[in-house]
């Protein structure tokens, strides 16, 4: 499901060699907010229709409790809505901006572990975009997921490039 960009001008989009299935999703100028989350992967998923993304927070994105901070969680999620969108193959139609986004916390999420945001298309219409996700960790690959935060949105596509 996921697309092949030919020179993106805003993301790096390939293969990713340390996620096998998984393509890059990085920002090529990571002075901008991207840069700060880190190396970002995405993949499309036909047979469950969503789109799946995923970071692993370093030190950097922590809380003095030592769990990942609140504000790289909704920072996180809000780049799963575009990242995810472009993984469902989804057309955003130019530029798009978040309209809305309702996040509950519903758990603490570790440093060192990926987080990884799985992201459903509810409805679209001619300019909006209705989305909803979990975010969630597991330790290990073979490991039940431990829910993190669930979230609703609405996107707003098809606004002109500047």
């Amino acid at each position: 499901m996921t697309r092949t960009i030919a020179d993106n001008p805003w993301f790096d989009h390939r293969p990713d060699p340390d996620n096998p299935g998984w393509m890059t999703w990085n920002a090529k100028d990571n002075s901008r907010f991207n840069g700060f989350l880190g190396p970002v992967s995405i993949r499309g998923d036909d047979a469950e229709d969503a789109g799946w993304v995923r970071m692993t927070p370093e030190h950097k994105h922590s809380n003095f409790g030592d769990n990942v901070h609140g504000g790289t969680i909704l920072g996180f999620i809000d780049v799963c809505l575009f990242a995810g969108s472009y993984a469902l193959d989804i057309d955003l139609g130019g530029r798009a901006v978040t309209v809305e986004l309702s996040t509950q916390f519903v758990g603490a999420a570790k440093v060192g572990v990926a987080l990884d945001c799985r992201l459903e298309s509810v409805r679209e219409t001619g300019r909006l975009l209705f989305l909803r996700g979990m975010l969630m960790q597991r330790p290990t690959e073979d490991a039940a997921y431990t829910n993190v935060a669930s979230f609703t949105a609405i996107l707003r596509k098809g606004l002109p490039r500047t």
